[in-house]
């Protein structure tokens, strides 16, 4: 079976709306006042990421306790290989929600920030929901060609202006919708970025958020931005008027996968979407600490790496 990264009890009021990382019993209640400080409410519970969603340990073990496990977990016929299904956990339903969040209609462009896992996945939800034309941006050569098998156009943003390409690729219109997968780490050597991680390291703020601000300026008029990426904090900078003169409609939040996992479960069994494309590299458990070094070095190379319990040692 696969377990979600989100935490949901199944029968709350947002549960019930199928908005399942909005759960309202997956977060401990000695918890609850870090999200109440700094959002307004609680947070959902979700696997490895930090105590303002629970303090719940991360996946990457050889066993997990799970909360609400009536709930959660999808039950995989035999037949299928694990590295087809794992990433039903997370970044697969992330990905097509991005794209859901995009309100894709046939013969749409879409621009989309970042060609990780996220992104990559929400290319090819892009695709299946009858965009036209999916433009990926990026700077990994490797990437940036896995993009290209699956029929997206790139823009390299250390050899090409972003904005500019955009423009003309898209009659000077700009795209019909933009996903945001890259976040608060964004990389790259613009002035915004480098202002905003200044104010960062001098704890000034908490987010670096030079890719949403470039997505908001390039969408067309009375298009759609959808924000994957996560961002934690407060930011400087953001550009609300872009938003409101432009008459653009922004969604986000973490992903209900919950709600998602039986029908991309179909498509991968009815080989709709591929997966394993993403895996680079393979690993015991026991190398975890080599493999995040591993990704963390050469991001270019290392798309995801698997981690397996059981394995024998990788040589080193």
């Amino acid at each position: 079976m696969v377990v979600p990264f989100t935490i949901s009890c199944g029968s709350c009021y947002h549960c019930r709306k199928h908005q399942y990382s909005a759960c309202e019993n997956g977060l401990p209640a000695d918890n609850q006042d870090i999200g109440q400080e700094l959002y307004g409410q609680p947070m959902a519970g979700l696997f490895g990421y930090s105590h303002l969603t629970g303090g719940y340990a991360g996946g990457q073990a050889e066993y997990v306790r799970v909360p609400f496990s009536d709930v959660g977990p999808i039950v995989i016929p035999d037949g299928i290989e694990d590295e087809e299904v794992l990433f039903l956990s997370d970044i697969l339903p992330t990905g097509w929600m991005a794209a859901e969040n995009a309100e894709i209609e046939p013969g749409d462009t879409v621009a989309v920030w970042g060609c990780g896992p996220v992104g990559l996945f929400a290319l090819q939800s892009a695709f299946l929901m009858g965009a036209e034309c999916v433009i990926v941006i990026d700077h990994f050569p490797r990437r940036l060609e896995l993009a290209r098998r699956f029929g997206a156009e790139t823009i390299n943003f250390e050899e090409t202006d972003t904005a500019v390409a955009l423009f003309e690729m898209t009659g000077g219109i700009g795209p019909d919708a933009v996903i945001d997968s890259v976040g608060l780490e964004v990389r790259g050597f613009f002035v915004d970025n480098v202002l905003d991680q200044i104010k960062k390291s001098t704890f000034l703020g908490t987010d670096r958020i030079h890719s949403i601000r470039q997505a908001i300026l390039a969408c067309r008029k009375g298009g759609c931005v959808s924000m994957p990426a996560v961002y934690g904090g407060f930011v400087d900078k953001f550009p609300l008027g872009a938003l409101m003169e432009k008459g653009l409609t922004l969604k986000t939040g973490q992903t209900h996968v919950q709600h998602y996992m039986p029908a991309l479960l179909n498509a991968i069994m009815e080989d709709k979407i591929d997966t394993t494309f993403l895996i680079s590299h393979t690993l015991p458990l026991e190398q975890a600490p080599q493999g995040y070094k591993m990704f963390h070095d050469n991001q270019n190379e290392v798309t995801k790496v698997v981690l397996k319990p059981g394995m024998a040692l990788a040589v080193e």
